[in-house]
């Protein structure tokens, strides 16, 4: 079948698992989009919204680590698909409840199905593509997330024009469950199941030393699993305080409007979804360069850029926006007063928005690298796991960026907050460039080349 059989087979697989991630997340927010309409119609209070909310993160956070687990012993293909039919089946049957405790025990199973849906991706992924295409397939199929979410709040208040929330649920549900049996037909696992030849063949080379399947205890003390999962607590953590309370640190200390505040956010997203794709792309054509090797990785060259960048753009974010206007205007307000006059927006503005599109270049580009750095890294009878242990650890810098974050913004300031945010940032940035050069190759040493 040759090259012509895989483009098929990849076209297929890839589409299916795009449109069908993208069903994921959109069922992951439907009770977030249609959340005013229910409100109107049974009585819930901020307590209650909590309650759901917090019961589907919390199962997702499990189920993400379980699934990442399983995709290592059982079929990717059908945890993708079954995990797509029950978070399909779930938003059916919330359609047709009514009250807090029903609610949120179908939104704590909704979590857990949402759990099923990327890491198959990363498996079939690595199966499916050379080391020197992961990287961007990666990224691309990581857009699906910001493709619903930018689409599904318009086409859900589009809908509610013409139906209510509960039908609204139902139709997205049906769709979801429906296209769960899509992906049961076109997602392969790996080339293997229709007769062509694993991605090693394919490929003819690829890295050095091969990555041959490890015992469970070699994999788990590897140093470099925990050197990835500490800098994507780093990482992770610092970009939701970021995203989590940014606008409230304009507002509050900065003395920026709510429009301002939400247009940060904004400028942030547009950041990171360029950022996300960028990452890969670029470490992609590093690696096809280099090869992978058993120490080093062609991609670190890029994520400790970045995660420099993270460091530089919230220290200047912390720094040079203020309540007012300096008497004597800063370097960046004369280079931006041209194109201030211009647009018709003020110098301060601009400059919010640009460290804004800034940060989220710098931080959505290393959260993609280290979901492929962690995958590519294991030994292929671990790379499942290995996602899920970095992905959890990512979730435990989330936890510290919601609660302890707001602890210390209210015991001192918003500004202290993001100071230690920013410290801990430089710090893994400095930490990550000494050991660059590391093995990184996890799991049982690597058979000597000739």
């Amino acid at each position: 079948m040759g090259s012509a059989g895989y483009g098929y087979h990849r076209a297929a697989i890839f589409s299916s698992m795009f449109l069908g991630y993208s069903l994921y997340f959109f069922n992951r927010k439907t009770f977030s989009f249609v959340m005013p309409s229910v409100m109107e119609e049974i009585q819930l209070d901020k307590d209650d919204l909590g309650l759901i909310s917090s019961s589907q993160t919390m199962a997702y956070a499990i189920s993400k680590f379980i699934s990442g687990v399983l995709s290592d012993r059982i079929s990717a293909r059908w945890l993708f698909s079954i995990g797509l039919f029950v978070v399909g089946g779930i938003n059916i049957a919330f359609s047709w409840s009514s009250t807090v405790s029903m609610f949120s025990l179908l939104w704590f199973i909704n979590g857990l199905g949402q759990g099923c849906g990327w890491p198959p991706c990363g498996k079939v992924l690595r199966k499916w593509f050379a080391p020197s295409q992961f990287g961007t397939w990666w990224s691309v199929l990581s857009c699906s997330m910001n493709l619903a979410g930018c689409l599904g709040p318009i086409l859900v208040t589009v809908l509610l024009r013409y139906y209510d929330w509960r039908a609204i649920l139902t139709m997205s549900g049906v769709v979801c469950a429906a296209f769960s049996f899509v992906c049961l037909a076109f997602v392969k696992n790996e080339p293997k199941d229709v007769g062509l030849p694993g991605m090693e063949a394919a490929v003819g080379k690829g890295a050095k030393g091969g990555n041959s399947e490890s015992t469970l205890s070699e994999f788990l003390l590897s140093p470099f699993l925990w050197v990835l999962s500490l800098g994507y607590l780093v990482v992770f953590g610092v970009k939701t305080a970021a995203t989590d309370w940014g606008q409230l640190f304009l507002m509050q200390e900065k003395g920026q409007t709510a429009l301002m505040g939400s247009s940060y956010m904004s400028a942030l997203e547009v950041g990171g979804f360029l950022g996300s794709l960028a990452s890969g792309f670029i470490t992609d054509r590093a690696v096809a360069r280099r090869g992978l090797s058993t120490h080093g990785n062609p991609r670190h060259g890029l994520l400790i850029l970045m995660m420099s960048g993270m460091y530089v753009s919230m220290h200047l974010f912390r720094v040079t926006v203020t309540p007012g206007i300096p008497e004597e205007a800063p370097l960046w307000v004369q280079i931006l007063h041209p194109v201030s006059v211009l647009i018709g927006v003020s110098e301060k503005e601009i400059w919010i928005l640009l460290l804004g599109a800034a940060f989220g270049f710098s931080s959505y580009g290393p959260i993609s690298l280290f979901g492929v750095i962690a995958s590519e890294s294991a030994p292929s009878n671990f790379c499942g796991m290995s996602h899920a242990i970095v992905a959890l650890m990512a979730n435990v810098g989330a936890f510290v960026a919601g609660l302890p974050f707001s602890t210390v913004a209210k015991q001192h300031s918003w500004d202290m907050a993001f100071w230690i945010a920013e410290v801990t940032m430089g710090a893994t940035a400095i930490g990550f460039f000494l050991v660059r050069n590391m093995r990184t190759k996890m799991g049982r040493a690597a058979e000597k080349l000739d």
